[in-house]
């Protein structure tokens, strides 16, 4: 379990990488847009290209943030009935629901997205409007981030299992995702204090 704890870790570690990275194409996003209005505004210059850049950078932000919400355990659930159920209840739950749904999911979701991305770039595809971009780096946001969710899903299945055998701490409760990579770090022999996550929720 230590080696796998590891490899969880490692995980983690590219997730959280991904997501301080992506918060900023929310940036870009903004000015970009305030750039572009203001163009359009003040100069009567427009283009296609600005306008297809901040939905690429929305998409990038949806299907590249996706793992890194995982990882913070802020994706959706029904608190109303998780909130009643016991510890590993709640876990035994999540790991059926990777194991059987999230992971075939996105093995589903790669296989039908990729022969688009390279269809996209053998042909050179463009946007069909004029002065728009090349669509193959959107399309290609698609397996990249169901693969980075799939990683981030065997992360916390890892962690799951973890948690049932007494190998590590519970990540489905409440405020306790710090003190969970603490006890991570504990188990795989890592003493090095985790700043980077306290950073990471201030």
């Amino acid at each position: 379990m230590g080696t796998l704890l590891k490899l969880s870790q490692t995980i983690d570690a590219v997730g959280r990488l991904i997501g301080r990275t992506v918060i900023w194409f929310i940036f870009a996003t903004a000015v970009i847009s305030a750039l572009n209005a203001v163009a359009r505004k003040a100069f009567n210059v427009g283009s296609n290209a600005f306008l297809e850049i901040q939905w690429y950078l929305f998409a990038a932000v949806f299907m590249l943030g996706a793992g890194y919400a995982f990882l913070q355990n802020a994706h959706v659930r029904i608190d109303v009935v998780a909130g009643k159920l016991g510890a590993r209840t709640r876990n035994i739950i999540d790991i059926i629901g990777i194991i059987v749904f999230l992971l075939p999911l996105c093995y589903f979701m790669i296989s039908f997205s990729w022969p688009v991305v390279h269809g996209a770039w053998v042909s050179g595809e463009m946007s069909s409007n004029a002065g728009g971009l090349i669509r193959w780096p959107v399309y290609a946001l698609v397996p990249a981030g169901f693969g980075l969710l799939a990683l981030q899903a065997i992360s916390e299945l890892i962690k799951r299992i973890a948690f049932l055998t007494g190998k590590g701490p519970d990540c489905l409760a409440h405020d306790t995702h710090n003190d969970a990579e603490e006890h991570i770090h504990a188990a795989v022999g890592d003493t090095t204090p985790n700043n980077a996550a306290g950073e990471s929720q201030k």
